[in-house]
């Protein structure tokens, strides 16, 4: 299977080892308050530690984060978009690659690219913690229901995967979390360095394994792509069938990468959280040095990304991850200054955020019967001339009927379908103590 760049079925692609570290020690110094005379310092804080006034644990909400949620979950709907119908090699470019494509592709590796999985994956841990506490004020046992929701989240995941969209995020996060939760107690320090460590050894195990694969040819109208189109037009049970590879496919490699790469992030999010992240923003030299690491790495992955060299190519990959988690961080600040923890500023995007689970599921369902079904029954020709511009813009759609459909979903509900069903599930005989 082709390892696109701007697939968002997976956190990062194979990439070239040798360059991970000198690259990751840039990223490292950006998140750590480096200091010449201990090792140790080069994973330690560099964020002000401030602490949380928004009580989650009684049932008070941090609109930032249901507003960064929202965002986060429309973000990566424009990078799945390009996989809605293929989801092993997804857009296929046109060779010679038009100017259209070339911009879009660079703005991406500024603001999209990984962008927004890696800020999903740092929610992800900031909610585990909100989550664990929220149990734990209960009187409910918090380890074991945070296991529960896992396991019912990897459930979820594989029938996504396997009955709707092979490009499911929900099995990589389960199983991720399971790693991430053995730390949920520890010491932000403890937290902060083990999840650096998981994400660079993520990068290198990755690169390894970049050696074994094999440069394809897939280009619009390449013999590949020609093929790719003719199975993924088949009958709904060639495409389970289809999926249900792809879906075994993540089960054996999320252990071996991804599930590192996600955890690392996730336990970013529980350290980040209990500095005050989420509530006060970065410090003013935090941001300064993730907007040059942003801009420095992005541009570098922009160049390499044209490059003929397959080798170069690979390593822009891994610039974009380490820019991506950069960016993210950068976001945060934003939306949390935007904000205020204000129900009123951004609240469309807190009502996505609020229907999380249910919009990417809704997502899938729209993609799908758009390319898989529609355009595959009515318009297949399409296929040979939809360009990034066309994808980008059904994207748009997608997103702005989300933002009107959320929030009017929930003047009549409290949860979205799915986050109701997630919570029962979970919840059931359990007896508060």
């Amino acid at each position: 299977m082709n390892s696109e760049k701007d697939s968002a079925a997976h956190i990062s692609k194979p990439s070239i080892a040798a360059k991970t570290n000198t690259t990751s020690n840039t990223i490292s110094s950006t998140i750590s308050n480096a200091s010449p005379n201990t090792a140790a310092n080069t994973t330690a804080d560099s964020f002000s530690q401030r602490t949380n006034t928004i009580n989650e644990s009684h049932g008070n909400r941090n609109t930032n984060i249901d507003a960064l949620r929202g965002i986060a979950i429309l973000g990566i709907l424009f990078m799945n978009i390009f996989f809605m119908n293929d989801s092993f090699y997804g857009y296929a470019p046109h060779l010679p690659q038009i100017q259209s494509d070339k911009i879009l592709e660079v703005f991406s590796n500024f603001f999209l690219e990984g962008r927004f999985l890696s800020l999903l994956s740092i929610l992800f841990g900031a909610g585990l913690i909100i989550q664990y506490r929220r149990f734990e004020a209960n009187g409910l046992p918090a380890y074991p229901l945070i296991k529960k929701r896992l396991k019912w989240l990897i459930v979820f995941g594989v029938l996504h995967g396997v009955f709707i969209w092979g490009g499911d995020i929900l099995l990589t996060y389960g199983i991720s979390a399971f790693l991430a939760l053995n730390y949920i107690n520890s010491d932000i320090n403890t937290i902060k360095k083990r999840a650096s460590q998981f994400i660079f050894a993520a990068l290198a195990l990755v690169a390894l394994f970049s050696l074994a694969i094999e440069d394809e040819q897939y280009f619009r109208g390449s013999e590949l792509h020609l093929q790719q189109l003719n199975d993924w037009s088949a009958s709904y049970l060639d495409i389970v069938l289809l999926q249900l590879m792809q879906v075994g496919f993540m089960l054996l490699i999320i252990p071996l990468t991804l599930m590192w790469f996600a955890a690392g992030l996730m336990m970013w999010g529980m350290a980040l959280y209990q500095q005050g992240v989420f509530e006060y923003g970065l410090d003013k030299n935090s941001v300064i040095k993730c907007v040059v690491v942003t801009v420095v790495l992005s541009s570098m992955d922009s160049i390499l990304s044209f490059s003929a060299s397959p080798v170069l190519v690979e390593f822009s990959s891994v610039l974009m991850m380490l820019s991506a988690f950069a960016m993210a961080l950068i976001y945060i600040h934003l939306v949390v200054k935007v904000c205020q923890n204000s129900h009123h500023i951004l609240s469309s995007f807190q009502a996505v955020g609020k229907l999380a689970f249910s919009c990417y599921i809704l997502q899938s369902l729209i993609g799908v019967a758009i390319f898989r079904y529609g355009i595959n029954h009515y318009s297949a020709d399409l296929y040979m001339t939809l360009n990034r511009v066309d994808y980008f813009l059904i994207a748009m759609v997608i997103t702005l009927l989300q933002l009107v459909l959320a929030p009017m979903y929930l003047r009549y509900f409290k949860q979205g379908p799915l986050e109701a069903l997630w919570r029962k599930l979970v919840m059931r005989n359990i007896v508060s103590q």
